[in-house]
């Protein structure tokens, strides 16, 4: 079985993470979590990135020190993980969803202001693939009404807008670190604060409401409790795990971009004869090759697709549900406008294995399953 994904190994995180035991520095804030963080923000060209122990905690501290409250509203797209919409119905928000655009997956920036509300607090797209929202857009929508804009670029390290790094677009940016993702920690993440006057409050929330991180740095005397917060922060054992990834981040980067292009081409027969559509990357869009996928005509098609797949020995998948549909979507929130497309795009779309190190042989067996399929 040539499997959808495999965790990338670079060899040297056995040893890091030896190295942190050595250093007596298991729990959080230890020498790998200042790297990973310092390579980070190096890279993202972000003023200020702290490590979290999942993407999903990241978004938790962004509706946190955004302070928002029962009944805000918050806009995003149902195609989603409910990581997105999680964070913020535990403040006890409202989740207003609006559709998608049939190209990129992402967010329809066009339909945001018609879903504004005097409720809304903030926008939240999602970087679906790695490819980027159109946030210039997104942007100026978020300044005229007084909005704040989190990115959700759990799929986005190593992705770019217009030459700047997703995550750094918005008020927030949040990564996710999991073992699905093109760099792994098991399970972690990260959240870039673009605004400096929050730097204080999220160490503070993320260090249980106390300002421990101030005392680490000599700042103050003792810590104490100064506001609400959680346990956020992850063991340097999983930042040694990361880092021996980060070490090497161009070259898994070139790697999986490499994979996408083959795929890209091998599959272009099938798009001329309109059996398949390929993903669609703008201009002013770099991406990380996070995932490839094809879609199918329909959720007939598809579903035959991946039965065919999985008889030839290749593990397809597809996501997402859109979260407006389930029962807890159902609940928290209302979709503003018509689904022309949420729904209908995500009963077409099939992911194809992606990985580091994913061999061409099994690439062409994955292409060859796929054209069988469509064999007239």
């Amino acid at each position: 079985m040539i499997t959808f994904n495999k965790p990338p190994f670079m060899g040297d995180e056995f040893k890091y993470i030896k190295e942190a035991i050595d250093n007596k520095q298991i729990s959080g804030d230890g020498a790998f979590t200042a790297r990973c963080k310092a390579w980070l923000e190096k890279s993202c060209n972000a003023p200020e990135v702290l490590l979290t122990t999942s993407c999903t905690h990241a978004l938790e501290m962004a509706a946190l020190l955004l302070q928002i409250q029962p009944g805000d509203e918050i806009i995003m797209p149902a195609y989603t993980f409910v990581s997105t919409a999680d964070a913020f119905v535990l403040r006890g928000a409202r989740i207003v969803f609006v559709d998608i655009r049939p190209d990129t997956l992402n967010i329809d920036e066009k339909q945001i202001e018609a879903a504004i509300t005097p409720k809304t607090r903030a926008i939240v797209p999602v970087h679906y693939a790695g490819v980027s929202c159109e946030m210039d857009t997104i942007n100026g929508i978020a300044a005229a009404h007084g909005l704040k804009v989190v990115e959700d670029a759990a799929q986005g390290v190593m992705a770019f807008y217009k030459g700047k790094a997703l995550g750094t677009l918005g008020d927030f940016g949040c990564f996710s670190f999991h073992e699905t993702k093109n760099y792994s920690m098991g399970e972690g993440g990260a959240i870039v604060i673009n605004d400096l006057k929050y730097k204080e409050e999220a160490e503070i929330i993320r260090e249980k409401g106390t300002n421990r991180s101030r005392f680490f740095r000599g700042e103050i005397d003792k810590y104490t409790w100064v506001n609400h917060g959680s346990s956020y922060l992850p063991s340097d054992m999983n930042a040694a795990y990361l880092w021996a990834q980060l070490e090497h981040a161009d070259e898994i980067n070139n790697d999986r971009l490499a994979s996408w292009d083959y795929y890209h081409d091998a599959l272009l027969p099938l798009v001329r004869r309109e059996q398949i559509e390929l993903p669609f990357i703008p201009e002013e869009c770099t991406h990380n090759a996070h995932m490839f996928y094809i879609k199918a005509r329909d959720l007939e098609e598809r579903t035959a697709l991946m039965a065919h797949m999985k008889e030839a020995g290749v593990q397809a998948i597809f996501h997402y549900i859109p979260l407006h549909t389930a029962p807890e979507g159902l609940k928290v929130g209302r979709f503003s406008g018509e689904d022309r497309y949420t729904t209908r795009e995500s009963e077409r779309i099939m992911r194809l294995p992606m990985y580091y190190g994913l061999a061409r042989e099994d690439q062409n067996r994955v292409v060859s399953a796929i054209e069988d399929f469509y064999r007239v």
